[in-house]
Order: C-alpha cells, then sequence, then structure tokens
C-alpha cells in the first residue's frame, strides 16, 4: 500500500526540479514572442546610441547594472547577441570596465544554466546513465577543467550549448565558474576593444548607405539595408589566436594519456 504514496513524491521531486527548467524555457519563449531579442543588434545600438550615452552620462552606476542584467539574462535564456552585448559594453563604459560587466554578468547568466540543467537533467540523467554514457561523464570529469576551457576559448561552439553540457555530464560548480571565467576572458575583452571603436565603424557604415540611397532612388530602403554584423569584426587572425589557446588549454591532457600509453 506505500508504494502509490512514494511514487507520488516520486512524481512530485521530479515535477520540482523540472520546475526552474519549465520557467527558464517559458522566459524564453515569451521573449521571443514579443520579439525582444530583435532590439540585441548592432543596427539598434547605432540608432540609440545618442540616447543611451546621454542616459549613462545621468545614471552611470545604474546603467552598468541594467546593461549587466540584460546581459545576464540573455545568457540565462539563451539568446542571440552575446557578441552584440559585448561590443556594446566596450561601445558605452570603455573596453576595461565594459569588458569585466559582461564578464561576470556572462558567468552569472551561464552558472544560473548550469544549476538548473545540472538539477533538473544531470542528476536523474546520472542515475540512469548506462555503461557508455557513464564513461562518457567519467572521462570528461576526469579533465573537466582542461576540455571546458577549450570549449569556451575557441569561438566554434555556441555559448549556450557549452553552459548546459556541463551540467549534464557532472561537472563541479567550482571548475565550471573556474573554467568559464578564465576561458571567456580573451574573447570578451578582444570584442569589448573592438566595441571602443565602434564609432568609426558606425560612421562609415551610415557614410555608405547614405551614399547608396541618394544613387539606388524610389526603391533605396530595399536596395541598400543598413547592417552591421559582429561577425565581420572575427578576422582569421583573431580566430587563429583563440584556437591555438585552446589548444594550448588540451595540452595536458595530451600529455596524461601520453604517459597512460607509455
Amino acid at each position: 500500500m506505500a508504494a502509490a504514496p512514494d511514487q507520488a513524491d516520486s512524481t512530485r521531486a521530479w515535477l520540482k526540479r523540472l520546475l526552474p527548467l519549465a520557467l527558464l524555457a517559458g522566459a524564453c519563449a515569451l521573449v521571443f514572442v514579443m520579439g525582444w531579442q530583435r532590439y540585441l543588434t548592432l543596427e539598434e545600438l547605432a540608432a540609440r546610441r545618442d540616447a543611451l550615452r546621454a542616459f549613462i552620462a545621468l545614471h552611470p552606476v545604474t546603467s552598468l547594472f541594467a546593461y549587466m542584467a540584460i546581459y545576464a539574462g540573455s545568457v540565462a535564456l539563451s539568446l542571440p547577441g552575446g557578441a552584440v552585448l559585448t561590443l556594446a559594453g566596450g561601445f558605452l563604459f570603455g573596453w576595461f570596465l565594459g569588458g569585466l560587466a559582461a564578464i561576470v554578468a556572462a558567468t552569472l547568466g551561464a552558472v544560473l544554466v548550469f544549476l538548473i540543467t545540472k538539477s533538473a537533467l544531470g542528476e536523474p540523467l546520472a542515475a540512469r546513465a548506462g555503461p557508455w554514457l557513464g564513461r562518457l561523464r567519467q572521462g570528461f570529469q576526469e579533465d573537466a577543467f582542461n576540455y571546458l576551457l577549450f570549449l569556451r576559448l575557441v569561438p566554434v561552439f555556441p555559448f549556450w550549448l557549452v553552459n548546459l553540457a556541463p551540467g549534464l555530464l557532472g561537472v563541479g560548480l567550482g571548475t565550471y565558474v573556474a573554467a568559464t571565467v578564465i576561458g571567456i576572458v580573451p574573447g570578451t575583452f578582444a570584442y569589448s576593444i573592438a566595441g571602443k571603436g565602434l564609432d568609426s565603424l558606425i560612421a562609415a557604415q551610415q557614410a555608405a548607405h547614405q551614399s547608396c540611397l541618394a544613387k539606388v532612388g524610389p526603391d533605396a530602403q530595399n536596395s541598400c539595408p543598413f547592417v552591421l554584423e559582429p561577425q565581420a569584426l572575427l578576422t582569421p587572425g583573431l580566430i587563429a589566436g583563440f584556437i591555438a589557446l585552446g589548444l594550448v588549454a588540451l595540452v595536458p591532457i595530451a600529455l596524461k594519456r601520453f604517459k597512460r600509453c607509455a
């Protein structure tokens, strides 16, 4: 007769674990339904830069904390636009303060995703893991810091995916935070420094846009879109540098494997 109450308790515990994940997914869906993610573009930043700078001049501390809250929220909800927000930090607050604020905010948002994923999915997955998945989790956990550092340093893998995977693979919170903070520093400051000089890029694009509008005529708006792509700032040399840093992070793992085989 005790089976039914035990099953009900198990179901309630399972639903309790899933509730934060459901709330996060619901908030993400709301953002997309309302179209708020469209504000996370360089075009919006260029259009509102004077108003933003005027507000920051009047309310510097409030503006900085608002920026960090928006950044952390966008990371937690896995919204596109992390690169734009990092550029905006350097553009609006200076490369050092903007970069530092972006690192703190990105880490907070990533930690929230990690904790929710680990609680809702990671622990139940560990309990039901088969031999293959168990070996994968164990292998990843043995060198979790170096693997995570590689994934953070190399800008090939989506940030949201790297936030989710460690929670499913049983990585500890301390390891996750340390690898995240260290791993995002180079890319964040690279984008923040680029954001500091964004004024010249915006001015050049606006001049080209106005010139195109003057030449094309009635259909100018369709033929002369004003587009700013953050990906354009990722030069081949910069990407190569990130990959090199990522490979350095894997050296301890390679040495460990070599010693085992020797």
